[in-house]
C-alpha cells in the first residue's frame, strides 16, 4: 500500500514552497504575488515543472522569484512534489505543496504554522479553500468501502446522496482533524512526510492526497483543517478549455479511485469486490467523459 517509509531525518524550522507546474499561465505570477502577504518568513520557492510549454516557470526563475526544477517529462503531481521535497536542505522542516492556481490569503501560511504549534502531532495542515466564492470541502473523511463506493458511483448523478455528504464533511467549518486534506494547497511537516515516504507516485493525479492523509493517520500523525487560513483556488488554467486533457483527467480520477480502494482490499477474499469496483468505475468514467464532452 504505497512505498515503505524511509529513514527519518531531523530537520530545522525553515519553510519551503513547492509549486507543481504544467503550463500555469497567469496563475503562477498571481500565486507568487500572494506569497508576500501570506507569511513574514522568506521561504525557498521551488517550481517542480512537469514539462511546461508556455515559458512561465522559466520566466519566474529568470526573474529570481523561484528556483526551477524541470522534471523532463510529466511525472504527475505527487512524483514531481516528491522530487522537489527530496532536494530541499536539512534546515527545511516545513513544506507547502501547492497548485499554481492558488491565491494565498493574507497571513494564511503563518496561520497554518501557528496551528502547528497547537497540534504537535499534525503531519499536515490545510487552509479553508474557496472556489467561485464558495467554501470547498477540502477536509474530508477517508473513503470507507461504503462511503467510497457510494460517492464514486453516485456523486456525479446524485450530488446530495448520503455517502457523498458524509464523505465531504460539508458544513463543518471549524479547526479540527480530518481523514485527509486537499493536496491543492497543504502544509506538511517534513518529519511526518518522511515517515510515510511522501506521495505514492503510482497516483499520477487525483487521490494522491487521500492516500497521503490516510497513511499519515495510520502512522500516528494528524491531518488538521485550519479554516482561519484562507486561500482561493482559481481553477485549472491548463485544462479548462482542453477537451482531450479534461477527458484524460476524468479517466485518471476514476483509475486513481480504483487504485486507492483496491490497495485497501487486497487478496483473494476481496477479488470479487475489486472486479465489481473496476466495472462500476469504468461505467462511471465513460459516462463522465461523454457528459463533459
Amino acid at each position: 500500500m504505497g512505498r515503505m517509509p524511509g529513514p527519518i531525518t531531523p530537520y530545522g524550522d525553515d519553510l519551503a514552497v513547492v509549486v507543481v507546474t504544467y503550463s500555469p499561465g497567469d496563475s503562477l505570477p498571481a500565486f507568487l504575488d500572494s506569497l508576500a502577504d501570506a507569511t513574514t518568513r522568506r521561504p525557498t520557492v521551488v517550481l517542480a515543472d512537469n514539462g511546461s510549454t508556455d515559458g512561465v516557470p522559466e520566466a519566474a526563475a529568470a526573474a529570481g522569484r523561484a528556483q526551477l526544477l524541470p522534471m523532463g517529462e510529466n511525472l504527475g503531481y505527487g512524483a514531481a512534489a516528491n522530487r522537489a521535497v527530496a532536494g530541499l536542505p536539512a534546515g527545511t522542516g516545513w513544506v507547502l505543496v501547492s497548485n499554481p492556481d492558488i491565491v494565498l490569503g493574507p497571513k494564511s501560511l503563518d496561520l497554518l504554522l501557528e496551528a502547528a504549534d497547537r497540534w504537535p502531532r499534525a503531519g499536515s495542515l490545510g487552509p479553508l479553500i474557496r472556489t467561485d466564492g464558495e467554501v470547498y470541502p477540502s477536509a474530508r473523511l477517508v473513503p470507507s468501502l461504503g462511503r467510497g463506493v457510494g460517492h464514486a458511483v453516485f456523486g456525479a448523478v446524485w450530488p446530495r446522496n448520503p455517502w457523498t455528504r458524509s464523505y465531504r464533511q460539508e458544513g463543518s467549518v471549524a479547526e479540527r482533524t480530518a481523514g485527509w486534506l486537499s493536496g491543492s494547497c497543504v502544509l506538511l511537516r517534513r518529519e511526518a512526510w518522511d515517515s510515510v515516504d511522501g506521495f505514492d507516485p503510482r497516483f499520477f493525479m487525483y487521490f494522491e492526497d487521500v492516500d497521503l492523509g490516510d497513511r499519515l493517520g495510520r502512522a500516528g500523525w494528524l491531518n488538521v483543517y485550519v479554516p482561519d487560513a484562507e486561500v482561493v483556488h482559481t481553477g485549472g488554467h491548463a485544462t479548462e478549455t482542453d477537451v482531450p486533457t479534461s477527458a484524460r483527467m476524468l479517466r485518471e480520477h476514476h483509475r486513481s479511485a480504483y487504485r486507492f480502494l483496491a490497495d485497501r482490499y487486497r487478496g483473494a477474499r476481496w477479488a470479487p469486490l475489486r472486479v465489481g469496483l473496476r466495472a462500476a468505475l469504468g461505467v462511471r468514467a465513460r459516462w463522465s467523459t461523454r457528459h463533459a464532452s
